[in-house]
């Protein structure tokens, strides 16, 4: 389509956010998301990003760890969560908790992922997520905000 080329020659196109020759925060092809006045994202567009590092982490993750299909779907999710947030590179950090999964020794995971600076700087999330591997079951029912 012509148009898009267009777009993209006469707008740029960059993958991280930056402030334009007008001062507003972009992304992409000339998408204002400044605060004040810009568009911002929908919602189908938060989803698509969301869908799209979700697929990401779980891709790093069966990449990675040849244990990875041993673990129950709740304990897999808690996995996707934490590497979600930290990044592959920083849950490579955590060592013993990953032994432990591969070992299949849930409640020392859980508290090797408790046992550290991230479970401090998240709180309850760090705690929400090693009870989902400790135990195997979602700590919350996630079905009411759907």
């Amino acid at each position: 389509m012509y148009l898009i080329e267009m777009l993209k020659k006469h707008e740029g196109v960059e993958t991280h956010a930056y402030v334009d020759t007008v001062g507003k925060v972009t992304i992409g092809v000339g998408r204002n998301i400044d605060a004040k006045d810009g568009l911002g994202l929908s919602d189908k567009e938060i989803d698509f990003l969301l869908y799209n590092d979700i697929d990401r982490c779980e891709e790093e993750l069966y990449s990675t760890f040849s244990w990875i299909d041993s673990l129950t779907p709740t304990r897999f999710d808690a996995l996707v969560d934490i590497c979600f947030n930290l990044g592959l590179p920083r849950l490579l950090k955590f060592k013993k908790a990953l032994n432990a999964l591969k070992a299949e020794d849930y409640n020392k995971a859980a508290d090797e992922f408790l046992d550290s600076k991230w479970a401090t700087q998240v709180g309850d999330r760090a705690v929400e997520l090693s009870n989902m591997i400790r135990t195997g079951e979602y700590q919350y029912d996630y079905s009411k905000t759907v």
